[in-house]
């Protein structure tokens, strides 16, 4: 265990990753750990993840952390939720880290996209600003849009020829509405077409 005191939620979703990496499930980091990579700082006290497995497999994670000595605990969504089940990690210092267990819509390659960064000796894997700029713009709320926008405007700062079309070039999408899905979202965030 990394952290030995409250305010640790980063070193404590390095300790997470270790697990889910150990076990080979896919995830990424997102929130505003993903944001900061991105160059948009916000605070946030916990951190925040996205994985790409099942609720059966979460269950088992639930199981795991809890042998390693943290709180897990584990809600299912309804059966219209886009996010299917969240487990909530927190260390005995109130550390705390959420695991989102998939999310409906995203493309499933977005783990495949992730950048990786490296912190406290473990390299993370970080959603990818395009997808992250994504999955604020669906995420639909005011606050949500507020940040894909600021998000966007970032991504055009750092790389300003970037547009939907070269992004989606680049790209190799399996299922034609998944890309249009994602595109759709990257014109809501307001990135040039």
């Amino acid at each position: 265990m990394r952290t030995d005191a409250a305010g640790q939620s980063a070193l404590l979703m390095v300790d997470v990753a270790e697990v889910l990496a150990a076990r080979g499930i896919p995830y990424a980091v997102i929130g505003a750990m993903a944001a900061a990579v991105h160059g948009v700082v916000r605070a946030s006290l916990d951190a925040d993840a996205l994985l790409g497995t099942q609720v059966s497999v979460a269950r088992e994670l639930r199981q795991d952390f809890t042998a390693k000595g943290y709180t897990a605990d584990l809600r299912i969504g309804d059966a219209d939720d886009p996010i299917p089940a969240l487990l909530e990690v927190t260390d005995p210092f109130g550390n705390r880290v959420d695991l989102l267990v998939s999310l409906r819509g995203l493309d499933a390659a977005a783990m495949d996209r992730a950048s990786v960064v490296t912190l406290s000796g473990f390299p993370l894997r970080v959603i990818g600003r395009e997808d992250f700029v994504a999955m604020k713009a669906h995420a639909g709320g005011p606050v949500d849009m507020d940040r894909a926008r600021a998000s966007a405007t970032e991504c055009v700062t750092m790389t300003p020829n970037f547009s939907i079309r070269y992004f989606m070039s680049k790209e190799p999408f399996k299922i034609a509405a998944d890309a249009e899905h994602l595109a759709e979202s990257l014109r809501m965030a307001g990135l040039p077409d």
